[in-house]
């Protein structure tokens, strides 16, 4: 019984074709900015960062496998991420390079298992890890949420087209309602303004206008 097999060369090829589709789409989404932070200390700047759940509260987050932090990722049991706002843009370039020191001068209070919180981030959560999953060259990895809060409000951090953004509401947008912030303390629930629709499409997506720094790629 004979079976069609792609040559893997043309394989290569159909994978070079489909990486360079996905860059070149991808430019065009704007996806907000955050800081992943894990017990180390460890942290990397990350855009992958979503809701997963509200019924149980899930999140999650890609590291490339090949990454510095990799290591710390996969070791750790928690982890917290950090919400960004337009003037938070070099520290999120700080925790994008390499061969630095990222939690220099940076702002944080250690938890009781050494997980670092950055008080400069407008907003965070923190998470347990429930699951790790391989896929291609990064690992994606899912959190319940355990805490975190807002101190203060800000128009998110985005990156858009190469460079950083920042949101801003429609006029024919309406006002959210209010819902409550998780807690300081204990266990939150995700917030409500980002819920997804029962069929999993995303929110509307909010203009974008240039933030007052930004990287160069």
């Amino acid at each position: 019984m004979s079976r069609n097999i792609t040559p893997p060369r043309a394989q290569e090829t159909a994978n070079a074709i489909g990486e360079t589709i996905l860059r070149r789409t991808l430019r065009r989404h704007a996806a907000g900015v955050t800081i992943i932070t894990v017990a180390g200390p460890a942290g990397f700047t990350a855009t992958s960062f979503t809701s997963v759940s509200l019924e149980p509260p899930l999140v999650s987050f890609c590291v490339a496998s090949a990454a510095s932090v990799a290591g710390a990722v996969q070791r750790a049991d928690r982890f917290a991420v950090h919400l960004l706002g337009p003037d938070d843009a070099e520290l999120a370039d700080r925790f994008a390079r390499s061969g630095v020191d990222r939690f220099a001068g940076t702002a944080g209070a250690y938890g009781p298992d050494g997980l670092p919180v950055l008080t400069a981030a407008p907003a965070w959560l923190s998470a347990r890890i429930v699951a790790r999953h391989r896929a291609g060259d990064h690992v994606l990895v899912v959190g319940a949420v355990d805490g975190g809060g807002v101190r203060r409000e800000a128009p998110a951090l985005l990156r858009h087209d190469g460079a950083y953004a920042t949101a801003k509401r429609l006029p024919s947008s309406p006002s959210p309602s209010p819902s409550p912030s998780p807690s300081e303390e204990g266990p939150g629930t995700a917030a409500r303004a980002g819920r997804r629709g029962d069929d999993g499409s995303a929110p509307p997506v909010r203009s974008a206008r240039p933030a007052r720094t930004g990287r160069r790629e």
